[in-house]
Protein backbone atom coordinates (compact mmCIF):
# COMPACT_ATOMS: atom_id res chain seq x y z
CA UNK A 1 0.00 0.00 0.00
CA UNK A 2 1.20 3.38 -1.07
CA UNK A 3 -1.28 5.40 0.11
CA UNK A 4 -3.52 5.61 3.53
CA UNK A 5 -5.37 8.71 3.97
CA UNK A 6 -7.13 8.66 0.67
CA UNK A 7 -8.87 5.61 1.35
CA UNK A 8 -9.89 6.92 4.59
CA UNK A 9 -11.57 9.61 3.40
CA UNK A 10 -13.36 7.58 1.00
CA UNK A 11 -14.28 5.45 3.72
CA UNK A 12 -14.48 7.72 6.98
CA UNK A 13 -14.45 11.35 5.65
CA UNK A 14 -17.49 12.57 8.20
CA UNK A 15 -15.08 10.92 10.97
CA UNK A 16 -11.81 12.93 10.33
CA UNK A 17 -10.01 16.05 10.42
CA UNK A 18 -7.29 16.78 8.06
CA UNK A 19 -4.62 18.60 9.28
CA UNK A 20 -2.80 21.66 7.05
CA UNK A 21 -0.25 20.48 4.79
CA UNK A 22 2.62 22.02 6.79
CA UNK A 23 4.46 18.83 7.93
CA UNK A 24 7.54 16.61 5.68
CA UNK A 25 8.38 13.62 5.87
CA UNK A 26 11.75 12.65 7.30
CA UNK A 27 11.22 8.67 8.03
CA UNK A 28 11.38 5.56 6.06
CA UNK A 29 8.52 4.92 6.95
CA UNK A 30 5.92 7.41 4.81
CA UNK A 31 2.66 5.03 6.04
CA UNK A 32 1.99 4.94 10.07
CA UNK A 33 -1.14 5.05 12.55
CA UNK A 34 -1.49 4.77 15.91
CA UNK A 35 -3.00 5.93 19.13
CA UNK A 36 -1.97 9.71 19.91
CA UNK A 37 0.37 10.32 23.01
CA UNK A 38 0.91 14.17 23.31
CA UNK A 39 4.08 15.87 24.28
CA UNK A 40 3.89 19.70 24.92
CA UNK A 41 7.12 21.86 25.47
CA UNK A 42 9.51 24.51 23.81
CA UNK A 43 12.93 23.82 22.96
CA UNK A 44 13.46 21.19 25.49
CA UNK A 45 12.79 17.67 24.47
CA UNK A 46 13.54 16.38 28.12
CA UNK A 47 9.74 14.91 27.76
CA UNK A 48 10.55 13.24 24.15
CA UNK A 49 13.03 11.24 25.74
CA UNK A 50 11.25 10.24 28.40
CA UNK A 51 8.47 8.96 26.04
CA UNK A 52 10.65 6.98 23.69
CA UNK A 53 12.14 5.00 26.51
CA UNK A 54 8.53 3.71 26.75
CA UNK A 55 6.62 1.02 25.01
CA UNK A 56 5.54 2.36 21.89
CA UNK A 57 3.37 -0.17 20.37
CA UNK A 58 0.56 1.04 18.29
CA UNK A 59 1.30 4.64 19.21
CA UNK A 60 2.27 7.77 17.76
CA UNK A 61 4.15 11.07 19.46
CA UNK A 62 2.28 13.85 18.76
CA UNK A 63 4.85 17.09 20.13
CA UNK A 64 3.68 20.53 20.01
CA UNK A 65 7.02 22.30 19.99
CA UNK A 66 5.10 25.42 19.26
CA UNK A 67 6.57 25.75 16.11
CA UNK A 68 9.98 26.76 16.63
CA UNK A 69 12.97 26.07 14.43
CA UNK A 70 15.78 27.23 16.38
CA UNK A 71 15.88 23.51 18.16
CA UNK A 72 15.69 20.00 17.12
CA UNK A 73 13.14 18.32 19.40
CA UNK A 74 13.94 14.72 18.04
CA UNK A 75 17.36 13.43 16.86
CA UNK A 76 18.99 10.20 15.64
CA UNK A 77 19.36 8.60 19.09
CA UNK A 78 15.83 8.98 20.80
CA UNK A 79 14.48 8.48 16.91
CA UNK A 80 16.97 4.73 16.94
CA UNK A 81 15.04 3.94 20.72
CA UNK A 82 11.79 4.97 19.68
CA UNK A 83 12.36 2.27 16.69
CA UNK A 84 13.58 -0.01 19.20
CA UNK A 85 10.74 0.52 21.94
CA UNK A 86 7.63 -0.33 18.83
CA UNK A 87 6.70 3.75 17.88
CA UNK A 88 4.67 3.75 14.88
CA UNK A 89 6.01 7.26 14.35
CA UNK A 90 6.43 10.68 15.86
CA UNK A 91 4.64 14.45 14.38
CA UNK A 92 6.43 17.37 15.65
CA UNK A 93 5.43 20.57 14.86
CA UNK A 94 9.02 21.85 15.55
CA UNK A 95 12.38 20.74 14.19
CA UNK A 96 14.18 17.19 14.02
CA UNK A 97 18.08 16.79 13.39
CA UNK A 98 20.05 13.99 11.89
CA UNK A 99 17.76 13.89 9.24
CA UNK A 100 19.53 11.57 6.50
CA UNK A 101 20.07 8.70 9.53
CA UNK A 102 16.23 9.39 10.20
CA UNK A 103 15.42 8.77 6.52
CA UNK A 104 17.06 4.85 7.41
CA UNK A 105 14.95 4.55 10.54
CA UNK A 106 11.54 2.51 10.00
CA UNK A 107 9.43 4.80 11.94
CA UNK A 108 6.97 7.73 10.76
CA UNK A 109 8.12 11.25 11.40
CA UNK A 110 6.92 14.45 10.05
CA UNK A 111 8.31 17.92 11.19
CA UNK A 112 8.14 21.67 9.92
CA UNK A 113 11.77 21.25 9.51
CA UNK A 114 15.51 20.12 10.38
CA UNK A 115 17.77 22.13 12.55
CA UNK A 116 21.14 20.89 13.68
CA UNK A 117 21.18 22.21 16.97
CA UNK A 118 19.74 20.45 19.89
CA UNK A 119 18.01 21.24 22.89
CA UNK A 120 18.77 21.66 26.69
CA UNK A 121 17.16 19.04 28.84
CA UNK A 122 15.73 21.20 31.92
CA UNK A 123 12.63 18.51 32.32
CA UNK A 124 10.11 21.31 31.21
CA UNK A 125 7.22 20.04 29.32
CA UNK A 126 3.96 17.84 29.35
CA UNK A 127 2.96 14.65 28.66
CA UNK A 128 -1.12 13.71 27.76
CA UNK A 129 -1.98 17.22 27.55
CA UNK A 130 -4.29 18.73 24.28
CA UNK A 131 -2.08 20.24 21.82
CA UNK A 132 -3.05 22.26 19.16
CA UNK A 133 -1.35 23.44 15.83
CA UNK A 134 -1.88 22.58 11.78
CA UNK A 135 -5.30 23.46 12.27
CA UNK A 136 -6.28 20.59 14.34
CA UNK A 137 -6.49 20.18 18.42
CA UNK A 138 -4.66 16.46 19.17
CA UNK A 139 -6.00 14.73 22.16
CA UNK A 140 -4.08 11.57 23.85
CA UNK A 141 -6.18 8.29 23.15
CA UNK A 142 -7.50 9.26 20.08
CA UNK A 143 -5.93 8.17 16.44
CA UNK A 144 -3.67 9.81 13.86
CA UNK A 145 -2.88 8.62 10.15
CA UNK A 146 0.14 9.80 8.32
CA UNK A 147 1.40 9.22 4.68
CA UNK A 148 2.44 11.66 1.85
CA UNK A 149 -0.66 12.60 1.57
CA UNK A 150 -0.57 14.59 4.53
CA UNK A 151 -1.92 14.03 8.52
CA UNK A 152 -5.30 13.18 9.39
CA UNK A 153 -6.90 12.69 12.88
CA UNK A 154 -9.90 10.57 14.39
CA UNK A 155 -11.69 9.50 17.86
CA UNK A 156 -11.86 5.95 16.43
CA UNK A 157 -9.12 3.60 15.11
CA UNK A 158 -9.94 2.91 11.02
CA UNK A 159 -6.72 0.87 10.25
Amino acid sequence: MLDLLPDLFDQHSPLLQLAQPVFNDYGANIIFSGEIVTVSCFNDNSKVKELVATDGTGKVMVVDGKGSLTRALLGDMLAEQAVANGWQGIVINGCIRDAGTIATLPLGVKALGCNPIKTEKLGVGEINTQVSFAGLEFTAGHYIYGDANGLAISEKSYT
